[in-house]
């Protein structure tokens, strides 16, 4: 999502996974109290569980006692360090808010692939953005002519993407996303 057209909107607890309380009505659902640690009340208030305007999730997968900002800020490899991860990222480049979509053929339907590509102020970016949408691990190849020669790599880990005469190919984890920096125009900073 982060890496489509347009600009991305994270609503309250997104950032933690949090989820909502279904049993309240209408949107009262989505504004429960934040989750801040897995104290009473979830850390959001220190008064008597019944005065709170509305009740924290409960949850036995979602609850504040299982996900909180407090343990999500012990865990290096926890959603809300992936998020700024990511979020560091796309201000880097600004091409993922600025850059044109272009769909790029996969031969496996369950491999999205994509390039972002626009002129910035900080030079010019292209990126290939590839996500794979199975519960397993896919192989795919993806055309693509106008990278042949480019070094693509990957902007999560730094890592190489395997190249064979403008294709490429790889095996995407189950349900990840790699997005590959396809280098710069003459004159733009170097990643």
């Amino acid at each position: 999502m982060l890496s489509l057209p347009g600009s991305p909107c994270l609503y309250y607890g997104d950032e933690i996974g949090m989820g909502d309380n279904i049993w309240l009505p209408d949107r009262d659902a989505s504004r429960t109290p934040m989750q801040w640690s897995p104290d009473r009340n979830a850390g959001f208030s220190t008064v008597d569980p019944g005065k709170l305007y509305l009740p924290v999730v409960s949850s036995l997968v979602f609850g504040y006692q299982a996900v909180n900002v407090e343990a999500q800020k012990a865990a290096p490899a926890s959603f809300l360090h992936w998020l700024r991860g990511i979020l560091a990222i796309r201000k880097a480049h600004p091409v993922f808010g600025l850059g044109d979509f272009r769909d790029r053929s996969s031969d496996n339907p369950a491999v999205l692939a994509y390039t972002r590509q626009a002129d910035v102020a900080r030079g010019a970016d292209r990126l290939l953005c590839v996500a794979n949408l199975s519960a397993s691990a896919q192989s795919a190849t993806i055309d693509l002519p106008d990278a042949a020669g480019k070094q693509l790599t990957d902007l999560l880990g730094g890592a190489a993407f395997p190249r064979r005469r403008g294709r490429r190919s790889g095996h995407p984890h189950p349900r990840r996303a790699r997005l590959l920096l396809a280098g710069r125009r003459r004159g733009g900073p170097t990643p």
